[in-house]
């Protein structure tokens, strides 16, 4: 992963996936503890986020191994997401769903936790999951438009299609999250 930028509150580093990145939140501490910034509009513009924020979700997993996803919306719903781990730890997966892009059908895994200050921007076109590296790992996703049930898509965690190489062994999964479908040739992206 290479640094591409650094914002006066972020470092900004592109993934292997064009348009993915990586942003760490810097901290300023002292004995009190730190002050970070979170999320800066003007700042985090020019690595992909450049809709207004319209929802927030917070999530909390409870154990380690646990997995979520493949969640993704269909245009014109489809989202930019900005994903953080505040307590905790997992390995967040976002899968390139981009019709004719030159990753298509490619994963890429980051740890985020509590402890790194780390996020991923995760842009339009997109599947997201992530698996809890940690008991009772907690993340907060800003979402440029709001969820819309007309068009939610999924693609299965266990799909031999993706491979996607999950640090531990799978713990619980919903069943909802384990009934989405596998990948046929037909999938042409969204």
């Amino acid at each position: 992963m290479n640094v591409t930028s650094t914002a006066a509150r972020f470092s900004i580093a592109e993934t292997t996936l064009d348009g993915l990145v990586c942003i760490q939140r810097k901290q300023q501490e002292d004995v009190r503890g730190f002050f970070s910034r979170f999320f800066c509009a003007d700042e985090l513009r020019a690595a992909g986020f450049r809709d207004p924020i319209q929802q927030i979700n917070h999530t909390l997993t409870r154990r380690r191994g646990s997995v979520r996803g493949f969640h993704f919306q269909r245009p014109p719903h489809a989202e930019t997401k900005f994903v953080s781990c505040i307590r905790g730890e997992v390995f967040d997966v976002a899968v390139d769903l981009r019709r004719g892009s030159g990753t298509f059908l490619r994963w890429h895994g980051q740890r985020l936790s509590a402890d790194n200050h780390c996020s991923l921007l995760i842009p339009k076109g997109f599947a997201h999951g992530f698996q809890a590296l940690s008991d009772d790992a907690e993340l907060v996703y800003l979402h440029s438009e709001p969820y819309n049930p007309m068009a939610e898509g999924a693609l299965n965690v266990l799909d031999p299609a993706l491979a996607v190489a999950w640090p531990l062994p799978l713990g619980d999964l919903s069943e909802r999250d384990a009934n989405h479908p596998y990948l046929t040739t037909d999938f042409g992206g969204i």
